[in-house]
């Protein structure tokens, strides 16, 4: 569980952040939290608008991507864009070497499919063991997830404690809408996916999204393969809900 300090700060956000805006959210979690910050981004649009913030308003916050080897070239132009529009470069972290080849020597080039063992694994690969990495000794770790994304991220909240890394973590966009944020990335000029446009709402590796039907909530063109109710890549998950631990073990 937190440590006093930790809650206690948890607290602050907790009752600050409804009432400011995104910028407030970022500057104020800058203020009151000691340590390094860290902002995991894929580039989807609510990634953006949040970068977009930390970039121009100079933010000391981290932000780093996960490079899985399987991006759309469409997110790769997105990356080049935003790192030019904003003069930063944006730190890559890459699936191990060792662990990719001896995936596709146990799964193949398109194993994940096989079953959700070999899926989540996959995740696990290119994506929950990079973040373990990112996160390696910060104090706080900011994501663009919003409550009404799915249904099981509707309980997301501004900020908590997450128990598997033992980090803070904040989540800035939680009340907002896709609309809102639609609204905010266009007004402000930022580069965003076109694949967004495209029916594609939540975008993350190539061969694992599709793009989603009037009145299909925006992740369900991810895994759509998988008859599952609860379809996530574990970055999200705390340990009593992972299901791939033996998963990430073997990988």
């Amino acid at each position: 569980m937190p440590r006093p300090v930790t809650a206690a700060l948890i607290a602050r956000l907790t009752e600050q952040y409804p009432q400011l805006d995104l910028a407030e959210r970022l500057m104020t979690a800058r203020r009151v939290i000691g340590g390094r910050i860290v902002f995991t981004t894929s580039f989807g649009i609510e990634d953006q608008a949040i970068t977009h913030v930390v970039f121009t308003a100079g933010l000391e916050i981290d932000v780093v991507t996960f490079d899985t080897g399987r991006l759309f070239p469409e997110t790769l132009d997105v990356w080049g864009n935003t790192e030019r529009h904003y003069g930063r470069q944006i730190r890559a972290l890459c699936p191990d070497r060792d662990g990719t080849e001896r995936f596709v020597e146990r799964y193949g080039v398109r194993g994940f499919r096989t079953s959700l063992e070999a899926r989540l694994a996959c995740c696990a690969l290119r994506k929950v063991r990079p973040l373990g990495r990112a996160l390696a000794g910060a104090a706080a770790w900011i994501t663009g997830l919003r409550a009404d994304q799915s249904p099981e991220r509707a309980q997301t909240t501004c900020a908590g404690f997450d128990l598997l890394h033992r980090i803070i973590k904040l989540n800035p966009l939680f009340d907002w809408t896709r609309d809102r944020v639609v609204a905010f990335v266009r007004g402000r000029g930022v580069p965003y996916n076109p694949m967004h446009d495209q029916g594609f709402l939540s975008i993350g590796c190539a061969p694992c999204t599709r793009a989603v039907a009037p009145g299909e909530s925006e992740r369900s063109g991810r895994w759509w393969w998988e008859q599952e109710e609860k379809t996530e890549c574990g970055l999200h998950a705390d340990p009593p809900t992972w299901r791939s631990r033996s998963a990430l073990s073997r990988a």
